[in-house]
Formats: C-alpha cells, sequence, structure tokens
C-alpha cells in the first residue's frame, strides 16, 4: 500500500484541508445539481420471466437429465450431480475459479447491469440517492428495504449517534500498537476485538439462536455503524501521534467523521458542510456493491454461525487487498508516474504494448462507464473549488479521453471505474494514500451488514462449502523417514533468511 508518511508531512497534507474546513465557502455551482442523473439507471427494464428447462445430454453414457431453471434464469449447481458415469464417478461438478458466474445467494440488497453500467440499491438508482440521500438513510434502505419515514430516521440517527463511543479498553489497544502501524490493519483488528468486549453478541457463548432475535441483531448492526468512523478516525490519528477524539452527537455521520478527524478535541469545531457532503456522497458510493470478494466473504464467515464482529473483520481483510479497496492507490502512482498531458500518448503506447499497467480502468463487473466513476469525476470538482485543484486532475482527465477515443480499450470495454477519480478527490482532501482503503470500509459496513442480516433470514443459508476439482496424487502409502529418498522434483522450504541479530545470539555457548 506504499510507504507510511511521517507524522509531520501527514499533518501538513491535512492542514490545507483543515483549513478549508474553517470557512464554509460557496461553490460557484450551488444551484447545480452536485450528480447528474441517468436515463439508462432510470429506466423501466425489468427482465422477463426466464423460468423454462434445460435438458442435458451426458454423451458419456447416453443419460438425459432435465434441469430446471428458474424465473431469474438461474439453475442449481447440485443438478449437475446426477450426471455420473459410475460407482467412481460423484457427479459433475462446476468449474468456475474465481467465481465468474457461479450465484451463490439470492440477495434483494442491490443490482448491477455491467454491460449498461447500471447500479441500484434496493430498486432506487445509484445516481437518485447520490442526489437527494444521506448515507445513514441509504444504510437503513440497505438494512431494512425501504427508504425511512421522517420518524424512523430520526430514530436510526439518534440510535447510531447514541453508540457512536467505542470502550476505552479498545482505544487503549489502538494506542499501543506500532506507530506506524498501517490503519487498514489497526481497523480490522479493533473490530474484530469488539467481539471480546460485547460477550452479549456471540453466538459462540450465548447459543447458535442468538440471532434470531430482532432486537440482538438490530443493535449489532447500530453498534457497528456507529463504532466503524470513531475506530477509522482513532487510526488515522494513531498515525499522526495523536491521542482519539470523542465522537459529536450533534453532527450528522460524515461530519462527525470529519471533526474526529480534524478538530484536535476542540468541541466548537465545525467541519466545512460542502466536504461533509461530498464525503457522505463517496459514503453513499461505496455502500454496498452485491457479492465482491469482502462482501462475500462476510457472508461465508457468517454461514458459520460466528459472531457478526468476526464476519465483518474478515470482510474488512478481504478489503485490505490492493485488488480491491487499494486500487485507488495504483491509479495516483500511475498518474503520478504519467506527470504531464504531454507523456499521456508515450503511455497509451506503453499499454498497448502491455509495457505499462492502466489502473483504475475495467471492472470485473462493469463492461460500460461505471456509475459511479460519473459522480466521482463531478465530485472532483467540488473538491477542487474548496481545497485547490490537484494538478494531477488534468492527466486524469486527458487520460480518460485518449482512452474513450482509442480503438485498443473501446474493443476492451476498459472505462473509468470508480478508483479513477476517488483518489484524487481524497489526496485534495488531504488523507494519505495507507487510509484509501480505511475510507472505502466504513461505509462498506453498511453493505456488510444488509448481506449479514439477509442471511440469517434466507431458508436456503447453509454453511459455505465450496467443492475443489481434486488434481493430486491419487493413492500412495506411508514409508519411515529412513527409507525415503529425496526428490529434486519436489517441493520443498526454502532458505530462510536470518537476521544478524540471531546469528550473534546462536554463537554464544550456554553455560
Amino acid at each position: 500500500m506504499g510507504k507510511m508518511v511521517d507524522q509531520s508531512s501527514q499533518a501538513r497534507a491535512r492542514l490545507t484541508a483543515i483549513s478549508s474546513h474553517l470557512s464554509v465557502g460557496s461553490s460557484s455551482g450551488d444551484d447545480a445539481p452536485i450528480v447528474e442523473l441517468s436515463a439508462v439507471s432510470a429506466q423501466d427494464d425489468a427482465p422477463a420471466n426466464l423460468a423454462g428447462a434445460l435438458t442435458v445430454i451426458d454423451w458419456r453414457t447416453g443419460k438425459r437429465a432435465e434441469i430446471k431453471v428458474s424465473e431469474e434464469g438461474a439453475v442449481k449447481a447440485t443438478e449437475f450431480k446426477k450426471l455420473t458415469t459410475g460407482k467412481n464417478d460423484k457427479g459433475i461438478k462446476l468449474y468456475d475459479p474465481g467465481y465468474l458466474n457461479t450465484a451463490p445467494v439470492r440477495s434483494a440488497i442491490s443490482y448491477i447491469d455491467g454491460d449498461l453500467g447500471i447500479l441500484r440499491y434496493r430498486g432506487y438508482p445509484i445516481e437518485e440517492l447520490a442526489e437527494n440521500s444521506t448515507f445513514v438513510e441509504v444504510a437503513y434502505l440497505l438494512m431494512y428495504g425501504t427508504l425511512p419515514s421522517e420518524t424512523q430516521l430520526a430514530d436510526w440517527e439518534f440510535a447510531i449517534s447514541q453508540h457512536s463511543a467505542v470502550p476505552q479498553g479498545l482505544l487503549n489497544i489502538i494506542q499501543n500498537m506500532p506507530h506506524d502501524a498501517h490503519p487498514m490493519g489497526v481497523l480490522i483488528s479493533a473490530i474484530s476485538a469488539l467481539s471480546v468486549f460485547h460477550p452479549d453478541a456471540n453466538p459462540a457463548l450465548r447459543g447458535q439462536d442468538l440471532y434470531k432475535s430482532k432486537q440482538i441483531r438490530d443493535k449489532q448492526i447500530v453498534r457497528i455503524l456507529a463504532k466503524a468512523p470513531t475506530i477509522a478516525a482513532a487510526a488515522y490519528l494513531r498515525l499522526a501521534g495523536r491521542p482519539a477524539v470523542l465522537p459529536s452527537t450533534h453532527l450528522s455521520y460524515s461530519e462527525n467523521f470529519l471533526y474526529m478527524l480534524d478538530s484536535l478535541g476542540h468541541r466548537s469545531y465545525k467541519p466545512n458542510p460542502r466536504l461533509a457532503r461530498v464525503l457522505d456522497i463517496l459514503f453513499i458510493l461505496h455502500a454496498e456493491h452485491e457479492m465482491n470478494c469482502s462482501t462475500s466473504a462476510a457472508r461465508h464467515l457468517a454461514s458459520s454461525g460466528v459472531d457478526v464482529y468476526t464476519a465483518i473483520a474478515g470482510a474488512v481483510g478481504a478489503l485490505y487487498g490492493p485488488l480491491h479497496g487499494g486500487a485507488n492507490e495504483a491509479v495516483l502512482k500511475m498518474l503520478n508516474e504519467i506527470g504531464s498531458v504531454e507523456n499521456i500518448p508515450n503511455f497509451i503506447e506503453g499499454v498497448k504494448n502491455r509495457k505499462r499497467k492502466m489502473s483504475g480502468f475495467g471492472h470485473r463487473v462493469y463492461k460500460n462507464y461505471d456509475p459511479r466513476a460519473k459522480i466521482i469525476k463531478k465530485l472532483a470538482e467540488e473538491v477542487f473549488f474548496i481545497v485547490g485543484r490537484d494538478p494531477l486532475i488534468e492527466v486524469a482527465v486527458e487520460l480518460e479521453k485518449a482512452a474513450l477515443s482509442d480503438e485498443y480499450f473501446v474493443r476492451r470495454k476498459l472505462y473509468p471505474n470508480v478508483d479513477f477519480y476517488s483518489g484524487l478527490i481524497y489526496r485534495a482532501m488531504g488523507f494519505p494514500t495507507e487510509f484509501f482503503p480505511v475510507l472505502f470500509a466504513v461505509p462498506r459496513m453498511a453493505g456488510y451488514l444488509a448481506h449479514w442480516r439477509e442471511s440469517l433470514d434466507d431458508p436456503d443459508t447453509k454453511i459455505m462449502r465450496p467443492q475443489q476439482v481434486y488434481t493430486g496424487i491419487w493413492l500412495r502409502h506411508y514409508m519411515p523417514v529412513k527409507e525415503r529418498m529425496l526428490d529434486g522434483e519436489s517441493d520443498k522450504l526454502g532458505q530462510l533468511a536470518v537476521s544478524n541479530a540471531s546469528k550473534r545470539r546462536l554463537s554464544g555457548s550456554k553455560m
């Protein structure tokens, strides 16, 4: 994730953002919507009923199997186990590395059409939610399926504010971590540790039926949503060598997060409301994205009946990976390497010749323009108006134009994704690159928890136990160690480095 910044450089990096928070400022586009609505996302394009059946002929045996197709166009993988050649054949397995076309769950939380560039939360286009809603309201929508009424929203916001403080013991753990501890490592460890501080929420201690209680479920949901920004802020301040700041109960979710980062403990401090709104929109965009790597990890862990904190910590651990939560840092590194607009043609040619890597373009799901990237591109201008224009934005804009006008990228459907502009926004707001995935993880708690909650009510939920295609040696028998021959072809333990300190110690002798 890059080198850690030292305390002084991080403090300087945030001074611009902090000073901009002190004055409200007004954007030249105050009357214009921050987010442009998409006609594609809003069109009513519900698919027809796809129910039917497949007739599969196994040409190895001549047997036929009728496999039912659901109205959503899915088949049960276990139906293929019927196709077997005999005694030692356990039936056909569906080999799907990376789960490119495997659906382990049925879900009503979010919908993606990667070909058209559509993302909807519970049926609502992401553009409408980003323009009109707040992150806390969207979190309620993801969790409970509908937008809250005025009273429900007030109760929800109050509950979150009342659970935003974290146990002092947890803050002590954070403070005792190494001074250069990566904030994602801190976040993962702290969320996992919450299970120790809340044994009342652990099915291993309280029984497997614990989460059948709606009251207990809802309490854990509120706890995690409320404490995530507090823990994230403590991790950030630890990186800067500063103590944690207690959360405020009279600010919005995003304002409170910025308050904990920047107030230096002054209770009268108020973040810039427009920057808080930008951060809130970014939180909305990152709140949910169906069965991605980390959300799948959350549901996989939850299927074992483990406590929710361990499941969420595991999901954040998956998000820590540079191919998932750290992709926007790679974009910044790429833009820095390009340096100026004049260097873009050579860079493009390097990518086409496979000598350079293009970060921030292309997506496992989207084969069109990522709808979140369109929103973030406009948010960047809002941030730059307040804190100053990042010189790399010109490189980013021109690189996008060059790529989208080049047949090489168009043919491969390589469009900008959510990471392309988000890193520039975070950098403009003064966040160090190692904090970027934390800014991804905090709002994604809403998606993780929505899937956790949904899995508890799904009658098809079973402990996840994928199959494998065995490719190893079929059978061999044990031999005593003295009879074994060295095999130059087999793998073995490599040479481990020994530190000079260890060599010094080993060179001594015991009395």
